[in-house]
């Protein structure tokens, strides 16, 4: 599953590259002050960690992950946004930005075979609410 950060990226380059070909006013231009690298750089390091996190709930184990395991996981993920987040005054993450990060932590969760819905079914909510607990963004 592709990451948020990347198609952020791309449409910063996009823009860039108009601006440089002149067919964008500089002043126009809003991906570069909505997606500033060093947030993209900390958001991917969160992401590599969620990655990591949910791989080592399913490789190599005997039993399944349980779904303690599989909350700590995702709360660990979704407070280290909010980390990200703060450092932007609570503006690193607009709407489509959230959809994208919640999209994503579904889908590797989904990737890496936890049946979501599920798992969020035993704890009496939808998929789309497995980060409702812990998101500030």
């Amino acid at each position: 599953m592709a990451r948020p950060t990347a198609g952020w990226r791309a449409h910063v380059a996009a823009e860039a590259a108009e601006i440089a070909a002149g067919t964008l006013d500089p002043a126009d231009a809003s991906a570069a002050r909505l997606f500033p690298a060093e947030m993209l750089a900390r958001t991917d390091e969160v992401l590599t960690g969620f990655e990591a996190d949910v791989a080592s709930l399913v490789s190599h184990r005997w039993e399944p992950a349980t779904d303690g395991e599989i909350f700590e996981v995702i709360e660990r993920t979704v407070r280290a946004l909010n980390a990200v987040n703060d450092r932007y005054d609570g503006a690193a993450y607009e709407t489509e930005e959230r959809e994208r990060l919640c999209e994503y932590i579904e889908g590797v969760l989904d990737d890496a075979g936890i049946d979501l819905d599920a798992f969020a079914g035993r704890h009496r909510m939808t998929r789309h609410e497995i980060t409702d607990e812990w998101r500030d963004w």
